[in-house]
């Protein structure tokens, strides 16, 4: 299963004026996005400043803020971007594991890995999620979409998910999430990470003979990504405290 729901290939807009982008603007920004990257990937999230990344991008200041309001802005959606390219690599290499909760591990590894090889430009990005403000939810919740149909997509469903799917992606969302922030404090090691990821995944196997309901697949991935959007926000105040207890496969184990 492919397909995107509607809300993931909407065409983006300046944030000042609310319009599509034309392919001259999608260029800039893209320049602009490249350039946060770099940045970010060579001195993390303090090196990201708004003047450097518009002289970075070959951009007046003032043209940055009218795509970014803010630094928050700008690194949320540039996580967005790094997902979107982890997206099209899996289309183009999916996962070979046979089982649904194997491939949503490997998946989700992948995408660990990934984050691994720009330990700066991942803090950075999570950082600015953690901080992230209402002004900030149509970023975040373009980002959390995106992970969902990356979940959804590795399921390899043929219908559309159920409701007991959608809440096992929910929570597989959260500890994906909270396994990054107890990584990157230097909490938990690789393998205790590819542990806790392959843990939590078995709930897709626990909800795997449930009914599936009546709405289509791309209006039910919205709904799984717009709940999971907002537990995220209101528990980035205590993702520290929930990264432990969302973690430990014993636990996930007994329930």
């Amino acid at each position: 299963m492919t397909t995107e729901p509607k809300s993931a290939t909407a065409s983006v807009v300046i944030a000042s004026s609310g319009l599509p982008l034309t392919e001259r603007q999608e260029a800039r920004r893209r320049r602009i996005l490249h350039a946060t990257a770099q940045l970010a990937g060579r001195g993390g999230f303090d090196a990201v400043q708004m003047r450097e990344v518009a002289e970075s991008s070959s951009v007046a200041l003032g043209t940055l803020y009218r795509y970014f309001p803010s630094k928050i802005h700008l690194l949320v959606a540039t996580m967005q971007d790094q997902l979107q390219h982890l997206h099209e690599t899996l289309r183009k290499r999916p996962p070979t594991e046979e089982e649904p909760a194997a491939r949503v591990a490997q998946t989700l590894m992948r995408a660990f890995r990934a984050m691994q090889r720009e330990p700066h430009l991942a803090d950075a990005m999570v950082r600015a999620l953690t901080f992230a403000d209402r002004s900030v939810s149509a970023e975040v919740d373009a980002a959390s979409r995106l992970t969902t149909t990356i979940i959804l997509d590795a399921m390899g469903l043929t219908v559309p998910p159920t409701p007991a799917q959608l809440s096992a992606v929910r929570v597989i969302e959260h500890t994906w999430h909270s396994a990054l922030i107890t990584w990157l404090s230097g909490r938990a090691s690789i393998a205790q990470v590819k542990i806790d990821i392959e843990t939590v995944c078995r709930l897709i196997d626990l909800t795997s003979a449930a009914p599936g309901p009546t709405t289509g697949t791309a209006g039910a991935r919205d709904t799984a990504a717009g709940t999971a959007a907002g537990a995220a926000a209101g528990g980035r105040a205590k993702s520290g405290r929930t990264a432990t207890s969302r973690t430990k496969p014993g636990r996930a184990k007994r329930r």
